[in-house]
């Protein structure tokens, strides 16, 4: 309750010297830096050129992670985890690199990765004022028209039709911000280099959000444009020294999504409802993805990325859900709320243009109760993760959306997302039909099961089918598997669409009237009262603040800072570091504690006191991994894929007594390319100057 009430309600708050640990809370905008607050706690300073260089360096992947170039030559550090879609796409027709590793001798053997971007932040521009006025005296749908237009302008206005850009308006502060993200697109992404899974993923579920920990998990990426690689000036200079304790250390990421500014009736609905329906959904597919993994050797393979996904999702479901039973969040942001209604009591200029937005909160919430069901199934769970079901949805909604103006479209669909959508629907992934079946039969069964099979929008999407029929059906007859039929339907038009005979493109066509009326509902009962609500209470938080104030994740590139440090763990002080030694300390036969077999054979190689993973009291959220963590000096000194258990209440809310980022080292990186994998060229270009013994 302490700690809780300190972080108030989890907005971010500078504190003096001497309070370190809280004072390092934050994920901050590159543009509004905490550069006072840094030199206050860690002694360093971070200036303009130090910050800028560091903004260019780092990259944001549409896989939903973080990386940054290394080389002058496009190479990207990322996590494993963040490119094993790319491996097992790749892994199509009988290698297994998630099993064996990805490992290059050439340039010419870098591998494109199916449906992956990467994108480098290059400038910030502020148009929150233009935003404002485009709404100013509107109502409705033509509110609504009025500022789709203002952002697309200010896009357009930004990137001024360059193709090598994509322009993003974010907004911040649940709308009280609007800022155009100017972003470098690289289309062409290659797989240079990645260890085994076993060695990225050491410890398996077991180890997950744990530590000690004793995982490898690192990869490697290369930028390419015209078919060379793209050249990255700016780029982190590899640093051959491990980090030591109590050394500062910043980290550039995309945190994907926190919830530090909820309200107490929002998040007691996320405990209550939201966070219990996907944590029983995801069990139930996580024991059938099990199932499914024991039927056969392929089946294990192409169930191995996707299994680790729904075990990491979990992990986290229940982090969260227990951050939220216990004592402290709530009452914090409860806390908080009291605060700001008295500071409304006594000003009656704020008080008139806040009005009561939590009492519309609480209603919205009881919307929320009552939609959620239909919204998850119909729309938002819609498909189950079939890549098939994703490509007829993308090619039936494209073509309508592409006929409206864009203020109209549906988000995905504006200009600015258009190429992704393209890449995504375009690119030669391959897809397993028995996952496919399994994936969209699950789907069906949960939508009867949740709506009931009296519901009306079952008698569309299930009809008198059972599940695994219509979803062997849909899957059997698709020939959505096919780039070149994909092509020719996106180019092709909706009148095509609806003669083209694929059954999964029908079942879409069909269903997805039912989708947008949920969708409409959900967003005009739920998701604009709440941000209406919650915009006003944001404005009251900057209008009366005395520190600066960071705003929740938006998987926009965010600035965290801190220091190498251990954890308390049952009232001791735990270390920050393992080493190789630990590794092989904890390697035993069976998975997930079985070494592969070049780790093995390696061991006589390598320095046992190497220094493989560290904590630091960086501020991470989902999004994370592969951030560059550099020294004070900008060297990059780790790259982080994972936090601790108690960062997962992090979502809510920062401890900096208890939250830790971890992270590889890049000595561990070093040892393993030069005496596991024998990666000579791979260490050249990270260290021109390595001594040849190294």
């Amino acid at each position: 309750m302490r700690k809780a009430l300190i972080a108030l309600a989890a907005g971010a708050t500078v504190l003096a010297p001497g309070a370190a640990a809280l004072a390092e809370e934050g994920l901050w905008t590159f543009d509004d830096a905490p550069t006072s607050a840094v030199r206050q706690s860690l002694g360093v300073r971070i200036e303009g050129a130090w910050l800028g260089h560091l903004q260019r360096a780092s990259v944001r992947l549409t896989s939903g992670c973080s990386g940054s170039a290394v080389s002058r030559e496009g190479l990207i550090l990322t996590s494993q985890h963040c490119i094993a879609g790319c491996e097992e796409s790749l892994s199509a027709g009988g290698a297994d690199y998630m099993r064996d590793g990805f490992l290059t001798d050439s340039r010419g053997q870098e591998s494109r990765c199916p449906g992956l971007e990467a994108e480098v932040l290059l400038s910030i521009t502020d148009v929150t004022a233009k935003v404002f006025a485009a709404g100013a005296g509107k109502w409705g749908q033509t509110y609504v028209t009025a500022r789709e237009t203002a952002l697309n302008n200010a896009e357009k206005a930004v990137c001024k039709g360059d193709a090598r850009l994509r322009c993003q308006v974010i907004g911040f502060f649940d709308g009280g911000q609007f800022k155009v993200y100017k972003y470098r697109s690289y289309k062409d992404v290659r797989l240079v280099f990645a260890p085994e899974f076993a060695a990225a993923f050491f410890g398996g579920a077991a180890d997950n959000f744990t530590f000690p920990r004793y995982a490898l998990d690192f990869a490697f990426l290369r930028l390419y444009e015209n078919g060379k690689p793209a050249p990255t000036p700016d780029f982190l200079a590899w640093s051959r020294a491990a980090p030591s304790a109590g050394e500062a250390v910043f980290m550039a990421g995309n945190p994907g999504a926190t919830e530090r500014h909820l309200t107490y009736e929002q998040l007691r609905t996320l405990r209550d409802l939201a966070l219990p329906t996907a944590q029983a959904q995801r069990r139930d597919f996580r024991d059938r993805l099990i199932a499914f993994s024991q039927a056969s050797p392929e089946h294990a393979r192409v169930a191995r990325e996707p299994l680790f996904q729904e075990e990491n999702a979990l992990k986290i479901l229940e982090g969260r859900i227990a951050a939220l039973e216990r004592p402290g969040i709530l009452e914090a942001r409860q806390a908080e709320e009291s605060e700001l209604r008295a500071r409304l009591a006594v000003d009656a200029e704020l008080a008139a243009q806040v009005g009561d937005p939590w009492r519309e909160i609480d209603q919205a919430q009881r919307a929320f109760r009552e939609q959620y069901p239909a919204w998850r199934e119909l729309e938002a769970a819609q498909g189950g993760g079939s890549q098939l079901f994703e490509w007829a949805r993308l090619l039936v909604r494209g073509a309508a959306e592409r006929q409206k103006a864009v203020p109209e479209r549906l988000p995905d669909f504006a200009p600015s997302r258009l190429p992704l959508v393209e890449k995504i629907l375009l690119d030669p992934t391959p897809v397993d039909a028995d996952l496919e079946r399994l994936r969209l039969e699950f789907w069906l069964t949960r939508t009867r099961e949740d709506l009931g099979a009296d519901s009306p929008a079952v008698a569309v999407f299930v009809g008198k089918e059972e599940p695994a029929a219509l979803a062997a059906r849909l899957v059997a007859g698709s020939r959505l598997s096919d780039p070149a039929f994909r092509r020719a339907l996106w180019e092709a038009g909706p009148e095509t669409l609806k003669t083209c005979g694929d059954p999964l493109i029908a079942y879409v066509i069909a269903t997805d009237p039912i989708s947008r009326a949920a969708r409409r509902m959900w967003e005009d009962e739920v998701v604009g009262p709440s941000d209406r609500a919650n915009e006003r209470i944001d404005h009251l938080r900057l209008a009366v603040k005395t520190q600066p104030v960071y705003p929740d994740a938006t998987f926009s590139l965010r600035l965290s800072y801190g220091r190498v440090a251990g954890q308390q763990e049952k009232g001791a002080e735990q270390t920050a570091f393992t080493t190789l030694a630990g590794l092989y300390a904890r390697a035993g036969q069976a998975p997930p504690y079985d070494l592969p077999p070049r780790w093995l054979e390696a061991r006589p190689r390598l320095d046992p006191a190497t220094m493989l993973d560290f904590l630091t009291t960086t501020d991470i959220a989902g999004g994370g991994s592969g951030s560059p963590v550099v020294d004070a000096k900008g060297q990059i000194v780790g790259t982080a894929f994972d936090g601790n258990l108690a960062s997962i209440a992090g979502d809510f809310v920062y401890d900096g007594d208890e939250n830790r980022t971890i992270s590889v080292t890049t000595v561990a990186i070093d040892a393993a390319l030069a005496k596991v994998y024998g990666r000579t060229a791979l260490l050249n270009e990270l260290e021109p100057d390595r001594p040849a013994a190294l």
